[in-house]
This record gives C-alpha cells, structure tokens and sequence, in this order.
C-alpha cells in the first residue's frame, strides 16, 4: 500500500475546514483602471485595506534614485482635504492604524480599520491620491528626513552597507544597482519637476491594485470606490523597464571596511523573476539551507563547527531577475575564508548528492502550514491576494500554490542549485575591519 505523506493529511486536513477559496476574491476594476480584490471576511468586526502601487527604485534612474522611498513619506503629509498631520490623526480618530513600505519593486500602503470606518478610509486615500501637496517647504524638510534615514542606517547598520555594496558589484547596467534608498548626492538635488512628474505617472490608479477584506460587503467597496477613487483620471501607461542584467561571465568579490567587532559574508547569485517556472523549487532551497536550526547551513555551520553566530538566506518576489543572497557573521577568530568555503561545500553537498526526500517533506509541510496560517487572518489574506497579484499576475495562483509546492522534487531541487550556484554567477561580499596600515 502506497505511504500516505503527511503533506497529504494536512491538505485532507484542511480541506475539510472552511478554508479559503478563489472564489471567495470578488474583483471589479474601475473606469480608470484601478484594480480592487475584495475578500467578505466577518470572522472579526475590522477591515483591511492593502494599496499596492507598482513602483520602486527599478524605476528610478541616476538623478532621481530614492524618489519611491521619497514619495512613501510625502503620502502622509497633506493633501487637499487632510492637511499636514491630518492623515494620521483622522484614521487614529477612527480606530485605524496604517504602515508603509517600499521595495526596488513595489510601493506599498497598508490601512487596518474598524469596518465601520470604511468610508473614511476610502475618503483619506482618494484625497491623498488625487491631490497629494508637494509643497517645496515640505519637500524641503522631508527630504532631510530621508537623507538622516540613508546616513544613519549606513553607520548603524552593517548588512545595510554590504548589501548595497554587492549589489552594486551584482548588477552593472539594471537598475536594481541602486538601494531603495538612493544615492545622497541625487536626493539632495531632486527638483520640484522631477516630483510632480514621477508622482503623476506612478501614483496614477492604473498603476494601482487594491485589496479590501475584513468585515464589509462588496457590494459597499465598489460603492465607495467609485465615489472617492474612480473620478481620479488614469495616466499613461509608465514606460516599460526593457533594461535586462547581460549574463555574469565571473565571480566578483568586493571588501567593505567597517569596525565591526567580526566579519559579515555575503554571496549573491542571480536568480531569475519570480514569475519563473524556477521560482518554487529555488523557495525550497533556501528553506533547506537556512530555515530553523536543522537547517543545512545553520545546523553545520553554527551548531557543528561553530564558524558564524549566525547564517541565512534571502530570496524574495521581484519582477526582474534578481538575487538569491546567503548572508552570515563570522565567529570569533573565524577567517571569513573559512566560513566562506564551509558554505559552498554544503552548497556542493547539494549540487552533488541532491537533498533528502525527508528534509523535502518537511519544508512542504512547513509551506502548506504557513499558507494555511496567513490566510487565516484578514491581513494575510490581502497580503498574499495582492503579492500574487501584482508579482505572480494572477491572484488565483495563490491557490495554486500548495500543489506548486507539492509538486518540486528532489532532483528540481538539486538542478536549481546546479543551475544557479555556480561560482561564475555569484558575487562576493566581506565586511570587516580593516587591519591595514
């Protein structure tokens, strides 16, 4: 008789609760082109609502870097209806909190509310959206704001600095060459031309997904959509990246001196979009290598020989290819060499004898479980609902995603590793301090 996994027995599991359906997504798109995701959830009296704007550093160029991060601030500094401070106070008085993010990719706003403030809400938004002051003094002392962000991070932060220092050496010609944050000597010469014109373009509701859920009827949300958002006119389409990274031909390797009390290590590889057919398996592997203290990486390097403090992976959504990055802080009188070797020989491991079938189970479950779990609450459903959508181009591949998982094999697992962690297509980075004279 065939052994039934445990991966089956959750998804058996699960599927007898009241789980979560691409059915249960109604959408409806505005005259203006503004997408909205709507999920009925009553399990509790609050709202959510996720504004994700298709705008990031990737779209900047040299001259104007660190415009998307500018704009994350300026959104809450006055429109024409809410004033400065007016923002914050209003949805405060409402029962309401709100956060914000911006990424090479994305932009993204996020509003938690009582439903009953729903209307306020979408009032707010449309507001800020369709006349969001930029006013010089503002801009003046905002941007003082941003650039006390950039140099403090870079002082107190040591991935922060070497990070952006291998990314820099990573990519050449794309524009994720530049932080988030941007260049100092760009953000201190932004003109008043430059952000009129990038706020029209990019804040335009055309290049814009909204998901509500919580405790409303959609029925309401396209009502108050189409009162406060849809008079806001759409913009031309903003013009396309077709810039594309040419192929890593050698390993690159950059130092970066710091006082830091032991070495930071780095290695990037290029990885493809996450649109890729290559996008699950490669989640896997960075599971496999530094997901928990069983994990490949932190298991032999940490626990075993004690060469890092610390070690792990990143490898997140993009929309151009981008980077699959191993980070770790030396031990003590470690030689970041030698860590640096320890971690491509559990890399070899793996190119050579592939993973087991068992650590494979066990990072399915892990998935499945942690699917299962965002989507329990209201912010992980508009969360995920909106991350598919505008990165996957479907939010009905969520649902997707349990059998794409399921479905990654031992030797998927083993050929991404092959295909990718080859020391032509990686980028070396070690912060440290400098013992020179």
């Amino acid at each position: 008789m065939k052994k039934i996994t445990l991966l089956f027995l959750l998804l058996l599991s699960f599927s007898g609760q009241a789980q979560m359906k691409s059915d249960d997504v109604k959408t409806f798109t505005l005259k203006n082109g503004m997408k909205f995701l709507v999920v009925e959830d009553f399990s509790i009296p609050n709202a959510n609502m996720y504004l994700f704007y298709k705008v990031g550093s990737r779209n900047e160029y040299q001259g104007i870097t660190g415009l998307s991060h500018f704009f994350e601030h300026m959104m809450f500094n006055g429109a024409e209806k809410y004033g400065p401070k007016l923002f914050d106070q209003t949805m405060e008085f409402n029962g309401g909190a709100n956060n914000a993010y911006t990424t090479k990719d994305v932009t993204v706003y996020t509003n938690w509310f009582p439903a009953s403030a729903m209307e306020v809400i979408f009032d707010l938004e449309g507001d800020r959206i369709s006349s969001l002051s930029i006013d010089p003094k503002i801009v003046e002392s905002e941007r003082g704001v941003v650039l006390s962000e950039r140099s403090t991070g870079l002082e107190n932060s040591p991935w922060r600095q070497l990070s952006e220092a291998v990314e820099a050496t990573a990519f050449i010609e794309h524009p994720y060459h530049w932080s988030v944050i941007g260049y100092e000597d760009d953000m201190k010469n932004w003109k008043q031309q430059d952000l009129e014109r990038y706020f029209k373009m990019y804040y335009a509701p055309n290049n814009c997904v909204v998901v509500v859920s919580g405790a409303i009827k959609m029925a309401e949300v396209k009502r108050l959509a189409e009162k406060y958002l849809e008079p806001i006119p759409a913009q031309p389409e903003p013009p396309k990246i077709t810039i594309a990274e040419p192929p890593q031909t050698g390993e690159r390797r950059i130092t970066v001196q710091k006082e830091v009390a032991t070495p930071y290590l780095m290695l990037a590889y290029h990885t493809p979009e996450t649109k890729n057919e290559d996008y699950y398996a490669l989640n896997i592997l960075s599971a496999v290598l530094s997901r928990g203290q069983s994990s490949r990486l932190y298991s032999e390097l940490v626990n075993k020989k004690q060469l890092a403090t610390t070690v792990f992976t990143d490898f997140g959504e993009s929309f151009d290819p981008s980077l699959f990055s191993i980070y770790a802080v030396a031990n003590k009188e470690v030689n970041p060499i030698d860590l640096e070797n320890a971690i491509y020989a559990e890399i070899e491991k793996i190119k050579n004898e592939g993973i087991s079938e068992m650590e494979l189970q066990k990072i399915k479950n892990q998935k499945l479980m942690e699917f299962y779990n965002q989507v329990e609450t209201i912010n992980g459903k508009s969360n995920n609902i909106g991350t598919y959508e505008v990165f996957f181009g479907d939010y009905k591949k969520m649902f997707q995603a349990p059998d794409n998982y399921n479905k990654i094999t031992v030797a998927d697992v083993q050929n991404v590793a092959k295909k990718y962690f080859k020391k032509s297509n990686r980028t070396v980075g070690v912060l440290k301090t400098n013992t020179e004279d």
